[in-house]
């Protein structure tokens, strides 16, 4: 598989202009970036499935019409959906109060391939996965994730906004967990941005 290779600023600039497009205001203060309507606005479509039984596979790119397989919890067993190109499958595990910061990490990791990744994979009749835990998999397959991964970072924590956070909230008891909530993604993901911004 080719891969096309990103520096963060240009992921990051990647970033700030479809935040920018979906709406400019979005950039002017702390918030959490509606990530949802961006990928409505982008003209994808999301859709809620098991994806499946063991909860290993949290979303997937689709780049071409197609079958896939999901899991159907109250049959307990596997079957085939249509899909269009520009979906977005969604395990509707993470529909769960408790995992909002992992269905909003997952919705923009999904974007993010959707956005750079569409002339590897359109054509090949394969689909960009988020795992849950990762397997192991060829360095070009890694390098995409990863890619994702730094594009969904940035798209929901950009970083002008992140720094205005910490710095109007840095008197808060719990810091990282303030601007996490601000910011609607999980404790982890807020801790690693901050640490790699050296504001923590």
């Amino acid at each position: 598989m080719t891969q096309v290779y990103y520096r963060d600023q240009a992921l990051e600039a990647i970033a700030r202009r479809v935040v920018k497009t979906h709406d400019a205001a979005l950039l002017s203060s702390p918030r959490a970036i509606p990530i949802e309507e961006i990928i409505g606005t982008c003209g994808l479509e999301i859709d809620y499935q098991y994806i499946r039984n063991n909860g290993r596979i949290l979303g997937e790119t689709i780049f071409d019409d197609t079958l896939i397989p999901v899991y159907d919890k109250d049959n307990g067993q596997y079957s085939f959906i249509s899909v269009r190109r520009g979906s977005i499958i969604i395990d509707a595990s993470l529909l769960q109060p408790a995992k909002i910061g992992r269905l909003r990490f997952t919705m923009a990791h999904e974007l993010a391939h959707w956005l750079i990744h569409q002339e590897i994979y359109t054509g090949t009749g394969e689909s960009a996965a988020m795992l849950n835990k990762p397997l192991k998999s060829s360095e070009a397959d890694a390098g995409l994730e990863r890619q994702a991964d730094r594009l969904a970072c940035f798209l929901l924590m950009p970083t002008g906004q992140v720094k205005t956070a910490f710095y109007h909230n840095r008197n808060h008891a719990d810091l990282t967990a303030a601007i996490a909530n601000l910011f609607g993604v999980s404790r982890q993901a807020m801790d690693i941005r901050l640490k790699e911004l050296r504001l923590v």
